[in-house]
């Protein structure tokens, strides 16, 4: 059982302590209304005043803490509907008692047990009630309202609070799984399709207004043989390397992505052409200072394909397979170099 579940009873002791003491504020209402003798005064301090307390040290001293505070928690689901006869039904503080205490069993997130707790209120209601048979007083007077009023209005901010927090913690996981399904987790770079919705976005805003932008594909010479020769180990330290690389080289605007296997992407935004080479030999000139520890003398090398956003390019394949083609140049003319294809 986790650290988190057998402590639990730690937070939900100060929140016992405060909620009690608002039911038992509102309990004194309804007893001072209805002259109660001080017997029932006296469950009203132990229930509402004492068992925050004992509940505390059953916990503490527990083998099972966890256990023990799912049991606490069903104990005061039985002293809100013992209250119900205890007070004659009256009927605005009953209601919010046991709604209360029904809403606290939910919000807790253990499973099920607000409805282990619903037969645990009702059969301790039913069982004082055909024991006492109290004779039902409906109404509640100005003071019994006016002692309802911090409980519900408490208990309000208290789920609000929550809520809002969980809704926090929510859209923060939804953040982090949208960033982890955005990266790519063997470079810590773009995946494949957030590089290319980045590299369309450029084409609609060169469409728009003419923007400048430019795209270049890298490729790592020999790759495979780097797999072959010096087992996949080394190659996945390479293409860590290479992606740390990209990261680093590129401006703040720019998107660096991986295509798939050893073949990667830039996207440079209001990029001119002498931009992008410019930072196409700073990433080449990098790569090939590249050393693997276990394999000093591997070399690595990639090869670079720039292509300028042009009218020509109807769509943003047409962009790429031009950067592409760069690319194979630069293969076929000795790789390790950066090449651009300059339009018909």
């Amino acid at each position: 059982m986790s650290l988190n579940r057998q402590h639990a009873f730690r937070k939900i002791y100060p929140l016992r302590v405060f909620g009690m003491a608002l039911g038992g504020l509102l309990v004194s209402s309804v007893l001072y209304e209805q002259q109660a003798g001080w017997p029932l005064w006296a469950v009203m301090v132990l229930t509402c005043l004492l068992w925050p307390h004992l509940a505390l040290l059953h916990a503490h001293f527990a083998r099972d803490r966890h256990r023990a505070e799912s049991l606490n928690l069903l104990v005061d689901s039985a002293i809100a509907g013992a209250w119900v006869p205890l007070m004659h039904f009256c009927l605005l503080p009953s209601v919010l008692l046991v709604m209360v205490t029904t809403f606290d069993k939910i919000s807790t997130g253990i499973r099920g047990l607000w409805l282990r707790s619903l037969p645990v209120m009702v059969g301790t209601a039913l069982l004082l009630t055909l024991w006492l048979r109290p004779a039902p007083q409906w109404d509640a007077s100005l003071l019994v309202v006016l002692c309802s009023l911090p409980l519900l209005i408490a208990h309000t901010l208290a789920v609000s609070m929550s809520s809002h927090r969980l809704i926090r913690t929510v859209a923060r996981q939804n953040h982090l799984l949208e960033e982890l399904r955005r990266m790519d987790a063997h470079t810590g770079l773009l995946g494949r399709e957030p590089w290319m919705q980045m590299a369309v976005e450029c084409h609609e805003a060169f469409r728009a207004s003419g923007q400048a932008a430019c795209l270049m594909m890298i490729d790592i010479d020999h790759f495979k043989l780097v797999n072959d020769r010096h087992g996949h180990t080394a190659g996945d330290e390479v293409i860590r390397a290479v992606g740390l690389i990209l990261r680093q080289s590129i401006r703040p605007s720019d998107f660096a992505g991986r295509y798939g296997g050893d073949e990667f992407a830039v996207v440079c935004p209001q990029a001119r052409l002498d931009d992008a080479l410019a930072i196409a030999e700073r990433i080449k000139s990098r790569i090939e200072a590249i050393r693997v520890r276990h394999v000093p003398e591997l070399r690595v090398t990639c090869s670079i394909g720039v292509a300028l956003l042009r009218p020509g390019h109807t769509d943003v394949r047409d962009w790429i397979n031009e950067a592409d083609a760069a690319l194979y140049h630069s293969k076929d003319g000795g790789r390790n170099q950066v090449r651009v294809v300059e339009p018909a």
